[in-house]
């Protein structure tokens, strides 16, 4: 086991390296002139001052020097500051990032909460009326783009039952039950993909195994139906489960960069959606690795879950 996550973590960061590089490279291929953009304001503006401007965001170098400098820092896991205001861009990510990974997390135990029950009941009740509702909905939920369900459920929240969600954002530190409010409707919409996989992969998951010679087996030996379901098939059951969770928390985490905007959360994904705005090249590339890091962390993570869910597993 620790040869396979020594060997897990190599590859995570050569793919972080892979993915700061070319994220770097995207940006300064990206049409336009960071230093006028910022300039903006002051039309006024003289060669001069612009080439000050560049000189002093570290600009005015070729741009494979500013990617050698730029790797460099990353080893050093530093950042560099904003374009914007000057500050570290590590302050920026530690400020944003509570509120992202708040999101996140509860997006993905309402999918957990939703989907498994879902998906145990779809498959006991095979081709029957309610699992064929149960797979339409699975499929209308993996289609539905969640941030146009989130301005469906605002628009229709505010206009059946004039709710809306609050406007403020505040810590759960502050106020748990106001920030739970502001959280539910960004969560359910994150939520509504990975209920609608978890749903489906636990169906079929658990209709292989309870056709298997071993159910059969547990079966003849007397154990109830209950012990059989939840102590044999469903843990047999849930290992691609967890496969497919790695996989949700990058589409969890990609989402976030919209809905945080459309419900005015202060995280990570409203961060790099302005940065992105502002060409503020140090945040996109802080945000993108951060992104990257707790995808690669995660799947690590079920990784090792797998042993601990079905011994057979070895590494």
């Amino acid at each position: 086991m620790i040869m396979f996550t020594s060997r897990r973590l190599g590859y995570g960061l050569l793919v972080l390296g892979l993915v700061a590089s070319f994220t770097f490279l995207t940006l300064r291929a990206i049409p336009g002139d960071v230093v006028r953009l910022q300039l903006a304001d002051a039309p006024g503006a003289t060669e001069e001052q612009v080439a000050q401007r560049a000189a002093e965001l570290g600009l005015d170098q070729p741009v494979l020097s500013q990617f050698v400098t730029f790797m460099s820092d990353l080893v050093r896991l530093d950042f560099g500051t904003s374009f914007e205001d000057g500050r570290p861009v590590l302050e920026h990510i530690t400020e944003r990032l509570p509120a992202t990974l708040e999101l996140g997390l509860l997006a993905l135990l309402l999918g957990l909460m939703l989907g498994i029950p879902l998906g145990v009941a779809s498959a006991l009740k095979q081709n029957s009326p309610l699992d064929q509702a149960m797979r339409v909905l699975a499929v209308v939920g993996m289609s539905v783009p969640n941030f146009w369900l989130a301005l469906l459920l605002i628009t229709f929240l505010a206009q059946w039952f004039g709710w809306s969600p609050p406007l403020v954002y505040v810590g759960p530190g502050e106020n748990l039950a106001q920030n739970l409010a502001h959280l539910a409707l960004p969560a359910f919409a994150l939520a509504v993909g990975s209920m609608a996989g978890v749903a489906r992969m636990l169906r079929s998951s658990m209709l292989e195994v309870l056709g298997s010679n071993f159910i059969r087996t547990v079966r003849s030996r007397g154990a109830s139906e209950w012990n059989v379901l939840f102590k044999h098939a469903g843990r047999n059951s849930l290992i691609p489960v967890f496969s497919l969770l790695g996989l949700q928390v990058g589409s969890i985490l990609g989402g976030t960069v919209i809905l945080e905007s459309i419900f005015s959360i202060p995280g990570m994904g409203s961060l790099i959606f302005d940065a992105v705005q502002q060409r503020d090249y140090p945040v996109v590339l802080g945000c993108v690795i951060v992104y990257g890091g707790l995808f690669i962390l995660v799947n690590l993570i079920v990784d090792v879950l797998y042993a601990i869910v079905d011994p057979r597993i070895r590494y």
